[in-house]
């Protein structure tokens, strides 16, 4: 049976190969924005994010202890927007399945317990970004029923 629990800094090593695979996804579907391979944080960025309670990361691990997928989490808070009202959200920064886990509820697994953490700390939502280059995490996102807030868009020159 698969664990979802609270990363700690002996997971960073799993960590470190998993933004490898993020980053792969990205780059072979937007090779002119992103470098391939690369992860988006090194080993010293990970014991800081891992350490910290606003940056919360939570890992799937399975029977054997090995990292199956992970989340990256930013507590965010917009106070005093002329504009916008005061809420508390949840950031997915990042979910990564590994390749080889992919389609075993790993995924699910992570998202549920992301949102279980969330309802815990009375955030008022839970938010992320999904590139349209990748349509696989698209539909997954879709499936957790999540729906669209904002479209970026652009235009290369």
């Amino acid at each position: 049976m698969n664990t979802v629990r609270r990363a700690n800094t002996g997971d960073i090593p799993g960590i470190l190969e998993l933004l490898i695979q993020v980053d792969m996804v990205h780059h072979k579907g937007r090779p002119d924005i992103f470098k391939g391979p690369a992860t988006k944080y090194n080993a010293e960025e990970l014991k800081i994010i891992v350490n910290d309670e606003s940056t919360p990361v939570f890992v799937c691990t399975g029977e054997d202890g090995a990292l199956l997928g992970h989340a990256f989490c930013i507590h965010k808070q917009i106070t005093g927007n002329s504009v916008l009202t005061d809420i508390r959200t949840l950031y997915i920064d990042d979910i990564c399945v590994d390749e080889k886990s992919r389609g075993q509820g790993v995924g699910k697994a992570l998202y549920d317990h992301v949102i279980g953490y969330a309802r815990s700390l009375d955030f008022y939502n839970v938010t992320l970004n999904v590139w349209s280059c990748n349509p696989g995490a698209m539909k997954f996102y879709e499936a957790m029923g999540l729906n669209p807030q904002k479209i970026g868009m652009e235009m290369i020159l």
